[in-house]
């Protein structure tokens, strides 16, 4: 692994895009045959997410991916609020208890790793390695690539419709914009892996119980608004590189 990262950087963090992509894919039809929701799916995630940070922190590149604090002040980032109000946005219709306690834990296992990994591969591996050319292509690339990524959900067995999977591309390309927004103006990718991994947790607990479509197309809407408008208001107030 370290012989591949070393001769090209960016197809390693593309090799680690597709290995991320197959076991996703390939760990719901698992789960189904376990018979245990997100039973795979957190085995998967776990094992990558041990074999990643033990790659970067061997090799000390934390800093160079962002898992180190950020030097720029929190009141800069306007303390991060937005990102909570975001990370709410799944309990904002109430709380459910969807899953049963097994199930349950398995979710909130993968999904934390799934935080991790997402931020990572795409923030971390995919931006650093392109912006090293042009910063303005790699915060597009590792966006857009994040946002269209969740098209697997369609194919992968996780029963989620066209519609949903529409609007969860549109908001994933957003956030993915905002969160690089984050990791490349304050120089740190935990803010992101925090706040990743809460709206994923979270969802877990959704209450999907009487949402009517247009209810969920303002939902998105408005989760998107929040999303665009504080990339713009970063985009506007920080510096475009901090050492």
């Amino acid at each position: 692994m370290k012989k591949l990262y070393e001769k090209n950087e960016l197809t390693f963090a593309i090799a680690w895009i597709v290995v991320y992509c197959v076991l996703q894919s390939l760990a719901n039809p698992l789960n189904q045959a376990i018979g245990i929701e997100y039973a795979a799916s957190a085995g998967f995630c776990i094992l990558q997410a041990i074999v990643l940070f033990t790659f970067i922190c061997k090799n000390k590149l934390q800093k160079r991916y962002g898992l180190c604090s950020s030097p720029v002040p929190a009141r800069r980032f306007l303390y991060y609020v937005p990102l909570v109000i975001l990370a709410s946005g799944n309990l904002w219709n109430g709380a459910a208890l969807n899953f049963s306690p097994t199930e349950t834990v398995c979710r909130i296992a993968c999904m934390l790793c799934v935080g991790f990994l997402e931020e990572v591969i795409f923030r971390g591996l995919l931006f650093t390695a392109i912006a090293r050319n042009n910063v303005r292509s790699a915060v597009i690339i590792s966006s857009v690539t994040f946002g269209i990524g969740h098209i697997i959900n369609l194919f992968n067995g996780s029963g989620m419709d066209l519609a949903s999977n529409l609007c969860q591309i549109v908001f994933a390309i957003a956030v993915g914009f905002l969160l690089v927004t984050i990791f490349y103006r304050g120089g740190s990718l935990l803010p992101c892996i925090l706040v990743h991994s809460a709206i994923n947790t979270l969802g877990t607990f959704a209450n999907d119980t009487n949402l009517t479509t247009q209810m969920q197309l303002t939902h998105i809407a408005a989760l998107i608004a929040i999303t665009v408008a504080y990339t713009l208001i970063l985009t506007r107030t920080l510096p475009k590189r901090q050492s």
